[in-house]
């Protein structure tokens, strides 16, 4: 797991001084990667052993642990091009093993209870991502509505009801609309599945149901003021994959119903 997954996982249990902490190695993870415990908590002004319980409340043995996943993440530099190839398939490669693990069975059982389902994308390539699953559900017999314009997504959110569903495509789980609308939800007992990047977020925090998605990036541009390069299309794997476990969930259900219909009888 990501130091980014379990600081979100946790966050309701860390405290201010740990959120200090977690800025400071937020903004200098490569500095981070090479400290010592003592210098890390020098840096953030508090004691060793706050250090220690920080990385304690994150479900981790102690600072060498946080350390260790600290190292496991990339640091991106300037790709040629047939780095940039192999990053990404390895990527891909990696991400979708981690997917295979994944039941997907709390997420596929909101689904298969939901009376309404509605969809939203925060961006360009989430909007695809939610046409994609509207697309592939569609074939099960499953209607996902989606929900493009702001005045559209606030009106049906006050509509909806503990029995429907709501799924929230998002980048960084920041964008304020998202943010706002997953509140509104909590508010209303909407259940709520989010699909975001790999962070701490907003987003996910609210959701009931969160799948992270670990997105490949990296410098790829000569002009090193643009933006890192990265690829999406990890998303749409995500929603496949969630698709797939649909059916097996669904078609658990359904051999349950027999049963139990066939146990009224006798």
């Amino acid at each position: 797991m990501r130091l980014e997954e379990l600081i979100n996982q946790y966050q309701y249990e860390l405290n201010q001084t740990d959120h200090i902490i977690w800025k400071y190695i937020y903004h200098h993870k490569n500095e981070c990667r090479r400290m010592s415990v003592h210098q890390l908590a020098a840096a953030c002004n508090v004691s060793s052993t706050t250090v220690v319980r920080f990385a304690q409340k994150l479900s981790l043995d102690g600072f060498s642990d946080l350390k260790a996943l600290l190292k496991m993440e990339r640091e991106y530099t300037l790709c040629t091009e047939e780095d940039a190839v192999k990053k990404i398939i390895d990527h891909y490669q990696r991400v979708s093993q981690d997917m295979a693990k994944k039941s997907f069975q709390r997420m596929s059982e909101l689904l298969y209870r939901a009376e309404r389902i509605i969809a939203y994308g925060s961006g360009y390539v989430q909007s695809n991502v939610v046409k994609e699953l509207k697309r592939l559900f569609l074939f099960d017999k499953v209607l996902i509505y989606e929900i493009q314009g702001k005045d559209e997504l606030t009106s049906v959110v006050k509509m909806l009801t503990p029995d429907d569903l709501v799924i929230i495509v998002s980048l960084s789980g920041e964008t304020p609309l998202a943010v706002e609308v997953a509140q509104q939800l909590k508010l209303q007992g909407v259940p709520l599945v989010s699909i975001t990047r790999l962070q701490e977020n907003s987003l996910a925090a609210l959701s009931t149901e969160n799948i992270y998605v670990e997105t490949s990036e990296f410098h790829l541009y000569a002009d090193q003021s643009l933006p890192t390069y990265k690829s999406m299309m990890i998303y749409f794997l995500v929603i496949e994959i969630w698709f797939i476990r649909y059916q097996a969930y669904k078609k658990r259900q359904l051999q349950l119903q027999e049963k139990e219909s066939e146990e009224e009888v006798f």
